[in-house]
């Protein structure tokens, strides 16, 4: 089949190159832009001569981010926050993804769950509460307060629950015939198929866990139980100079090192810049499917 070329179709198909290499620019430039900070003499960076290039470049900033005990310590922290939570939430998902899947004659008072699981997901019973609670639970500066306060991705869940929905109802019926049972079913048959849909949520999940810090910030007391993103906040947040002790005007003077704080936000991305190529060719099949209802 020929595809008939207009002048139409061809200014269209530049239109949209350009708009699509101009918005690639704009993802790649907050990230070059970090690594040429961070690659620059400090003197320039914090009198704002670097733009695109480093200026004085130097590695100084990796250098002594060698010795940074807290840093790694943070780092090490979110890796275990990473495997933890998002081993969860790929358990949780597919025991619930499953069986809210089937229709309410399979499954009695499917539609209330379902019901209660959007409730939730647009709703909650507010900070404070929950604050409490996970201090009720002694989880306070654990690692599993970072674990399990988001152990139930909403989101995920139906996007999985869609993708079983469609796949086809003759897969169970023949398993059913040969005799194979519900978990058998899960683990040979839907499982397999759903890769594509459980590698999405998997990447939705590590991204979560890596990037988030404010639950970092209210559930641990002690800087030496933050993970990476709440370790970082504290370094780049803005804070008023007035409100500060003379002591903590110091310790944030000591801290005040742009190329050095630019060249952790590096190493910060790095993680899940490697993870995504691997997961994304899986992406847009999963939410396609896993949006479509029946």
């Amino acid at each position: 089949m020929v595809k008939e070329t207009t002048l139409g179709s061809k200014a269209f198909d530049l239109v949209l190159i350009v708009l699509l290499v101009g918005i690639a620019i704009m993802c790649v430039l907050p990230l070059w832009y970090t690594l040429a900070v961070s690659l620059s003499d400090n003197a320039a960076a914090s009198s704002g001569q670097v733009s695109l290039w480093p200026v004085g470049f130097n590695f100084n900033s990796y250098q002594e981010i060698m010795g940074d005990s807290k840093f790694f310590n943070s780092f090490w922290i979110s890796i275990q926050r990473v495997v933890l939570g998002s081993s969860l939430n790929f358990v949780i998902i597919i025991l619930m993804g499953y069986p809210l899947s089937k229709n309410a004659k399979d499954l009695p008072f499917r539609n209330v769950l379902m019901w209660i699981l959007v409730f939730t997901m647009l709703f909650n019973g507010g900070l404070i509460p929950w604050y409490q609670t996970v201090k009720s639970l002694g989880l306070i500066n654990n690692i599993w307060a970072l674990v399990l306060g988001n152990s139930v991705p909403i989101f995920s869940v139906i996007l999985v629950i869609n993708y079983f929905r469609n796949l086809p109802k003759e897969l169970e019926e023949a398993a059913l015939v040969d005799g194979a049972g519900p978990w058998y079913m899960l683990i040979k048959i839907f499982i397999p198929l759903a890769v594509p849909v459980l590698a999405t949520v998997t990447l939705f999940s590590i991204v979560y866990h890596w990037n988030e810090f404010f639950n970092g910030l209210v559930l641990m007391s002690n800087a030496d139980h933050y993970p990476l993103q709440t370790y970082i906040q504290q370094l780049v947040v803005i804070v008023d100079a007035n409100t500060m002790t003379a002591e903590q005007i110091q310790k944030m003077s000591e801290l005040s090192n742009q190329t050095l704080n630019s060249a952790k936000i590096f190493i910060a991305m790095i993680p899940v810049l490697v993870i995504y190529p691997f997961l994304q060719r899986f992406f847009i099949h999963g939410i396609t499917l896993g949006s479509v209802k029946e």
